[in-house]
This record gives C-alpha cells, structure tokens and sequence, in this order.
C-alpha cells in the first residue's frame, strides 16, 4: 500500500529499550543530511516485543515509505487495534535539540511526557528521519490497515468514546507548531502538545484501553542543510556563520504578448482525502509548467495550472478572477470569483470571494487556504470536501501587471488588528475609570455653615 520512490534514500531506525533515549536523538542531529524533506516519527505501544532492533541502521540514512511499512506492518497485524496518531503541523529532529532539555536539564524539557511515555512503553521506536513523502500517505495507509476511517479527536470527544479493544480504531489528533521565530514562542507550543499528549496517554490509562501511539508531523519545521555544502569538518562549521544562500523561486507569470497574470506563494500544498502533497517545487521555477487553458482580457482572467501526476490522476487547478468598476469609490476592484479543481471528470468549487483588491494593486495574504485555522478563505461550495488546500505567503494579480514585477500588494489583514483591539478596549477603560474619579471629585461639597466664636454656639437636636 505504500510504494515506493526512486531515488538514493535508505531507512533509519532506533529501538529504544531505556529510558536515556534523547542522547542519541541529539547525537543523529550533528550528522548533516542531504534529504531536505524529512520528518522524525516516534512509535510505541502498550503491548511488548513489537519492533526488533533493525539490521540495517546506520547514521545519516532517510526511512522511505516501503521500509516505513515494513516497521508498522508487525505492529498493526499483532499489537493493539487502537491507533493513536499525533499529527504536528510541522517538526523536526532539530526541535528536540533545542527544547528537549540536554545535558541533563529535564525541567527545561518541552517533551517531560513524551520522554516517560517512551520510558514506560514496553515497545518503542524512534525513526530520526523518515521520508516527508511516506508520512503524507501514513493516514491512508493506517486507515487500510485497521479498516477504520480516521476520527479527528480532541480531549473532550475521546473522554466520551468508548473505546474497544477488539475493535479497530484510528484516532488522529492534530497539533499546532508555531511560526514565529521567537525561542520562548516555540516552545510554548510544544510544551503545550506535549501536554496534550500525555493528557490524551492518561485518558486512555484510565479506562484501560491498550493502544498503539505515533507521532510525527506534515511537514518538517527546518529545512536540514546539505552536507556538501559542510567543508572543513563539523567542528569548523559550529564556528562559523552561516550566510543565506537561498533565492526565492520566481513567480508564475501566464504571457500573451506581455505578462499578464502573476501568482506567487512559499508554499503550495493541496490535499486529497487526507492526503498531502507540496506542489511547491513543480510550481515556481518549473521549466514545464502546464498553463493549457488561462486566458486573459480587460475583465477577466483565469490561470490554470495543470497537473499530470497528482494523486495517480491528472489534475488542473483554475484561479478565475474578475475585473468590475464600482462607481462608490470610482474605481476597479478585482475578484477572484472561485477556485476550481478538475479532476477525474468531476469540479469542486471553492468560493475565493475574499480574495479581492484595487486593480491597480496585487493582493497578499499570509494565507489563503480552505483550512479553519488558516483563516478558511477558501469555503467549498459542498462540505465536507474532499479536497484541501493551503497557500502560505499567497500573492496574485492579473490586471495592470507591469513586467515580472507585483505592484504595491493590498493585504488581506485588516486594519484593526488584535493588539490594536486591545489598546482600544484598556483606552476606552482607563477612560471610564478617570471620568468616574473626575465626577465623585466634582460631586464634592464645601461646608456652608460655619461656627462664629462671636455669636450662639451651633447646636445640633439629638434626635433619639
């Protein structure tokens, strides 16, 4: 069920049968790896003797799909029928290097649960670098395995399932990773995943249940530099600074006579029944890029990108865009009426409506994807979808296009953002609070009546 790539990958696994597992971890991360695409991917389970030290482990090596199965084929036909997935956005080996607490700091560890799981779990495997593209077909490979369709679960739904332990389940829970570049924001979100996950270990305890647990992540977080690039040995590497070598990948530029249409993005990545694939690569700076069928005129455009492999299937993805004056700002607006994906004879339709600005200008966005969490400006026109998409650092435009170059971007964030909500709301109630201690200082009153040593004394009527 999971085939096999092309290519000089060979797998790597790590049984670990104590609890000192994270050295070793640390220690694979020194070696520089080719592989740019790679993830880290842990297993373990509540049944024992379920994965045999590998024969052919060695430093520096990628686990592809076939020998991924290979692990989790013993595993599945004999151990537990209840299957945990913990799927991160994004991680890497290089993220237990810098949050796992080394040298023997365990406080300071952002995986405390995830190191006594391993440590109490009768089997254990620990995969450094398996192939991104075997972990993007692991959700479908898992639910042919089991029978089982994957659930998407979170704390509150697993304490109300029952779970069997003769009858297969595939549980999958989904963990954020962080974009900012901050050290302490980083790791705030994995300590909070790694919290989940033991929360999610003590439900199960609880009840009893045996299960089998993963986790990994859709794509990795650090792009692993390549070991041609490392001269003078490793020591002399640590020493020096590392200078940015990386060129962004140009736009898709759709030509008539002149260019017409510009799409950018730093990451293109489109899913099909919980499958994903990065089309970034086949995308910009593709010298074969199928544009069969864009077109473009005054008032409208359209940019189709085409796809003969995707998914075992040939696959076109259509940006329709319009481009309509508006007498209340006495300008034109473009649109992007709606994404299309044809495929196997069918349409889905995505509604991109928010996706619009002055025609004068292009339109960025940080995202433009049909996930919630992404922002979801992309509504399928029938939910659920089977289809998923997500574009990072999104920019297109396609009218007033001068040269290879984008116009000033008009940017899908609003002007009020959170923080500025926030001054706003502390603003407005320190205002309250000062014109309330204005109004009881002014609602004081002086004494008008006065005793005169001169005149009778005042007397105050004691009244019983």
């Amino acid at each position: 069920p999971m085939v096999a790539r092309g290519g000089a990958r060979a797998g790597t696994a790590v049984t670990f049968w104590q609890i000192r597992w994270l050295p070793l971890l640390l220690a694979l991360t020194a070696v520089a790896v080719a592989a740019e695409q790679q993830v880290p991917l842990v297993l373990w389970s509540s049944d024992r003797d379920l994965w045999a030290p590998a024969a052919d482990t060695h430093e520096g090596h990628v686990t592809s799909d076939l020998q991924l199965s290979t692990y989790l084929d013993p595993a599945l036909e004999l151990g537990p029928r209840n299957v945990l997935l913990f799927l991160q956005d994004k991680l890497s080996i290089e993220d237990f290097t810098a949050y796992g607490g080394v040298f023997g700091n365990k406080q300071d560890s952002a995986f405390s649960n995830l190191e006594n799981a391993l440590a109490l779990a009768p089997s254990s495997l620990v995969l450094p670098a398996v192939d991104w593209y075997a972990v993007s077909t692991l959700t479908t490979y898992l639910q042919e395995k089991l029978g089982a369709s994957p659930l998407h679960v979170d704390l509150a739904t697993l304490r109300e399932l029952k779970l069997n332990a003769s009858l297969p389940a595939l549980l999958l829970i989904r963990l954020p990773y962080t974009t900012s570049s901050g050290l302490m924001g980083s790791r705030e979100v994995l300590t909070g995943n790694d919290e989940v996950i033991g929360q999610v270990l003590s439900t199960l305890k609880s009840e009893d249940v045996p299960y089998t647990a993963a986790l990994t992540a859709v794509r990795p977080s650090r792009v692993a530099r390549d070991a041609a690039m490392v001269s003078g040995g490793l020591g002399r590497q640590l020493l020096e600074k590392t200078t940015e070598t990386d060129v962004p990948h140009p736009p898709v530029s759709y030509n008539d006579t002149a260019p017409r249409i510009l799409l950018w993005a730093q990451n293109f990545s489109v899913a099909y029944k919980d499958q994903w694939e990065d089309l970034t690569s086949l995308t910009f700076g593709a010298q074969e890029l199928n544009l069969t069928g864009s077109f473009w005129n005054n008032s409208a455009a359209g940019l189709t990108l085409t796809y003969e492999q995707l998914f075992g299937t040939r696959v076109t993805f259509k940006f329709i865009l319009a481009n309509r004056f508006y007498p209340v700002s006495a300008r034109h607006w473009f649109t992007m009426e709606r994404l299309e994906i044809h495929s196997n004879g069918s349409v889905t339709y995505f509604n991109a409506s928010q996706v619009t600005g002055p025609s004068i200008y292009s339109f960025h966005c940080q995202y433009v994807s049909s996930l919630t969490k992404n922002g979801n400006l992309l509504v399928p026109q029938i939910q659920p979808s089977l289809w998923q998409m997500t574009l990072q650092d999104f920019q297109i435009q396609a009218f007033n296009v001068t040269g290879e170059h984008f116009s000033y971007a008009s940017d899908c964030a609003g002007f009020f953002s959170p923080g500025i909500w926030m001054g706003l709301l502390t603003s407005l109630f320190m205002l309250f609070i000062f014109t309330y201690g204005l109004h009881m200082i002014l609602s004081l009153k002086t004494m008008d009546r006065f005793d005169d040593h001169k005149g009778p004394a005042i007397s105050l009527t004691q009244i019983v």
